[in-house]
């Protein structure tokens, strides 16, 4: 049935790394369809079938014919030269590769992989939805039939070991990011345009123009096709004051989900009605509701500054925003350029990534290195605040807020200080709006 990849593994010593979601996926596949094969796991933690875990857990690498890495894991630091290291996603793409549409981008990728399978799901396609968006490859396979058309969110944990592109491949934009699991920018990047540098004649690259120059130096098909999304006129055709998406980079979203059905063989003329009822994901710019006179608004899904300057935009009016968490050490220059031009009322920092925030936008240290709460002196333009949690930070808005007043989580960095992921932000945001009331 999955004859490309059985062939790829049969007969080796396969080591699966890390046992998260994904690489219990891989396990189970292994078990049924690979029963006599010599597998193990190797991960962090020791629990149920590692045979390799704590601190020396990435050594067993060396001890197998293939490994099989999971999106969580850096090799950074790690010599693998002479290593087989694939994951899911290049053993799929060796198999499925003319049935996927597979996108990615720093940010943007979720809300256009949801778009792209509402579309086709809605025009009547047979489409399955997979990757990074939580749902494992593996764990979709047997569904795929010759006429399915695979939808597959790809993050660059996922793209740093393939050796295969779907047949069409989006690639939304590129900014720094996950530079604690890259180590350099460079290395993400290069990561991300293994989207497509794997395509053939018969494959389309769908790209933003700032990407057109970097994405045709890695395809390796001069004769690939590829179609720039942020060219395509919509103006005549759509009714923007109708999408539930909203903001310009939403639109470039849009754009880039029609040009990639089109290049599937879907008309996207034939998709247009289906956008406007597309509903938004949760924590991408999602309104949670007016309480006691404020408008809150999550946008927890915004780790770096290119998409809080979005999400900042795309409201037009924000009176509060929430910045900072785990610092990965990209650079916040856009955010402090674009907030001096554009201040907010009241800017609120958390994290040390906050901390670098507020001295690089207004010179400001909160003076500790802890996150006892710290009110700097008033300086010109904006009130900045630094909380050492999300309560505190809702106990200074509710002080301060006024009627009609727009409160905005765009932090601009990572949870991974205080929360397991952005998701887990998000709702403790949502849930403390849901209880706000003006002191």
């Amino acid at each position: 049935m999955f004859d490309l990849i059985l062939n790829r593994l049969r007969g080796k010593r396969i080591l699966v790394l890390g046992f998260g979601r994904e690489g219990r996926s891989t396990w189970r596949f292994l078990h049924k369809y690979l029963p006599e094969a010599t597998v193990a796991v190797a991960d962090k933690n020791e629990m149920e079938l590692v045979q390799y875990f704590g601190t020396s857990y990435l050594e067993a690498i060396y001890d197998y014919d293939i490994v099989i890495k999971t999106p969580g894991i850096s090799l950074k630091d790690f010599d693998t030269k002479g290593v087989e290291i694939t994951s899911q996603t290049d053993l799929f793409l060796s198999q499925f590769h003319s049935q996927t549409i597979g996108i990615s981008g720093t940010k943007g990728k979720s809300t256009t992989t949801s778009l792209i399978y509402h579309l086709l799901k809605s025009s009547g396609r047979d489409a399955i939805l997979t990757g990074n968006i939580g749902i494992p490859c593996f764990d979709v396979m047997e569904e795929i039939k010759p006429d399915s058309i695979v939808v597959y969110e790809l993050s660059a944990h996922q793209l740093e070991y393939v050796h295969n592109s779907p047949r069409v491949g989006v690639l939304l934009n590129v900014f720094e990011e996950h530079l604690d699991h890259f180590g350099t920018f460079e290395r993400y990047k290069a990561a991300k345009l293994n989207l497509l540098r794997f395509m053939d004649k018969d494959d389309t690259a769908i790209i933003h123009e700032s990407l057109s120059f970097d994405a045709h130096r890695v395809i390796a098909s001069e004769a690939t096709q590829s179609r720039t999304f942020s060219l395509f006129d919509l103006d005549n055709i759509i009714d923007r004051t109708a999408l539930p998406l909203k903001g310009d980079h939403n639109l470039l979203n849009i754009k880039a989900a029609l040009l990639a059905c089109d290049a599937y063989g879907v008309d996207y003329h034939e998709l247009i009605p289906y956008l406007y009822s597309f509903k938004p994901l949760e924590h991408r710019l999602e309104p949670v509701g007016i309480f006691d006179g404020v408008s809150f608004v999550n946008d927890s899904i915004s780790t770096i500054p290119q998409a809080t300057i979005q999400a900042c935009k795309a409201l037009g009016r924000v009176d509060f925003l929430l910045l900072g968490g785990f610092d990965r050490g990209i650079d916040y220059q856009p955010l402090a350029d674009y907030l001096k031009e554009n201040p907010v009322p009241h800017l609120l920092f958390t994290g040390k990534a906050g901390e670098r925030m507020m001295e690089l936008i207004y010179g400001v240290s909160t003076g500790s290195t802890t996150c006892d709460v710290k009110v700097p002196e008033p300086v010109e333009g904006p009130t900045l605040y630094y909380y050492a949690n999300m309560e505190e930070a809702f106990a200074y808005i509710a002080t301060q807020a006024q009627n009609g007043d727009v409160v905005l989580l765009s932090p601009a960095a990572s949870s991974y200080d205080q929360y397991k992921n952005f998701e887990e932000r998000g709702r403790k945001f949502k849930a403390l709006a849901h209880a706000f009331v003006k002191a």
